[in-house]
């Protein structure tokens, strides 16, 4: 069932297995891929991925990243840079899938050169230095409109579909959210019209792409106040299906809440010890005491495995669309139970393909039955500092990794 042949939405897969979207931190000033692109996605189709889905690609620049090397997807002139790129993917076996994103007021406005956006004038905890200007009907219409522009570009690209990123305290998460949604006009209050925006992004692609692959990735739950839950998820699922969409990825949590997107063992106070970006503003001999505080303020997950489960398991049984389980998927029984228990129908994974971007090969051939990966999180807080990699067995102030 696992490594057998299937498709997702009209894109064929050698397996039920996905690379989720991470963030790479290798893209050029305007956003294009890099040849660290090419390298890291012809490496994971060539070991075995059923389909990849890149790091997240801003619509606009006022919904750039703070992080560095953002991929882009809001300039006409991106487009053949692209076409190398998918053509690369496809040649070593498989899809590659464009993840949409605009990350709202999770950006900070002195990287961006412009002013932060978002649903509701609201101060992120993590991210924004300003207060966000609440955006306007018309500026939420634009941001639609980009939405779809981007989608054509990525069709046009090579790209075999695409993933709105509706997750992890983002734009579009931020509207579906009653904690970030504060509005009392037709873009808030009930989930129906904080479903709005993302009806009018699919209403526009579906008009321009009436039969591409177009996916979602959303939050089940987060631990925000009067933010998203799991009865919700399923009614927003339900209008996703209405609306075109192909395909579901059931997440959770935002950047806001610390590292429970990503769980670990433990909180990495070792990898915010080393990562001058975040405190970068602050004296070199506050920054540990800030990053202790950190570590014993952040939530501590109870389950580090299959988190997710129960959220995907009671959006597979509302929609008829496939949905995709992420989080926490490091061993093969973890891949296995939420097919074989029909909580899902395909499963993605991020950090095991950090670590080894071989890693579905590694098990469908059975040389080992779970990833190496540690769980430590570095990879997650030091994506500030440097392209992506597993930072494994770094310490305060040393960066190497033991293989």
């Amino acid at each position: 069932m696992l490594f057998d042949s299937c498709d997702l939405g009209g894109i064929a897969m050698r397996n039920r297995i996905l690379r989720s979207a991470t963030h790479e931190s290798l893209a050029d000033a305007s956003g294009a891929p890099g040849p660290g692109h090419d390298r890291l996605y012809s490496a994971i189709a060539r070991g075995g991925a059923g389909a990849i889905i890149t790091g997240y690609a801003g619509v606009r620049q006022d919904g750039r990243s703070s992080l560095p090397g953002m991929l882009m997807m809001d300039d006409d002139r991106l487009v053949q840079a692209y076409r190398k790129l998918t053509g690369s993917v496809h040649r070593n076996g498989a899809p590659l899938i464009m993840q949409l994103a605009h990350c709202g007021r999770q950006t900070r406005s002195k990287i961006t050169g412009m002013p932060t956006v978002a649903p509701s004038v609201m101060r992120d905890g993590i991210f924004n230095e300003d207060l966000p200007v609440e955006l306007s009907e018309s500026g939420i219409l634009e941001i639609a409109r980009s939405f779809a522009d981007a989608a054509v570009r990525a069709r046009n690209a090579g790209f075999d579909g695409v993933q709105l990123h509706m997750a992890h305290g983002y734009l579009l998460s931020q509207f579906l959210s009653g904690y970030g949604n504060r509005r009392t006009d037709r873009w808030g209050g009930s989930t129906e019209n904080r479903f709005r925006i993302i009806r009018e992004i699919m209403r526009r692609i579906r008009s321009l792409l009436p039969h591409y692959p177009v996916l979602a990735k959303i939050n089940g739950f987060d631990q925000r106040p009067g933010g998203m839950r799991i009865p919700e998820s399923v009614r927003i699922a339900q209008l996703l299906e209405a609306s075109g969409c192909t395909a579901i990825e059931v997440s959770s949590g935002t950047v806001e809440e610390g590292l429970t997107i990503m769980r670990g063992p433990r909180i990495p106070a070792e990898a915010l010890l080393s990562c001058n970006f975040r405190f970068e503003s602050l004296p070199k001999p506050l920054r540990p005491l800030l990053a202790q505080a950190i570590r014993m303020a952040l939530p501590k997950p109870k389950l580090l495995h299959g988190y997710n489960f129960e959220a995907a398991a009671a959006i597979r049984k509302a929609v008829s669309i496939p949905v995709i389980a992420v989080g926490g998927l490091h061993t093969l029984d973890d891949l296995l139970a939420p097919l074989m228990n029909g909580f899902s129908d395909f499963v993605s994974m991020s950090r095991p393909f950090i670590i080894e971007p071989d890693i579905v090969r590694i098990l469908q051939d059975g040389r080992r039955d779970a990833s190496r990966c540690t769980m430590c999180n570095h990879c997650a807080i030091m994506i500030e500092a440097a392209p992506l990699r597993c930072w494994h067995g770094m310490l305060p102030g040393r960066y190497y990794r033991t293989e």
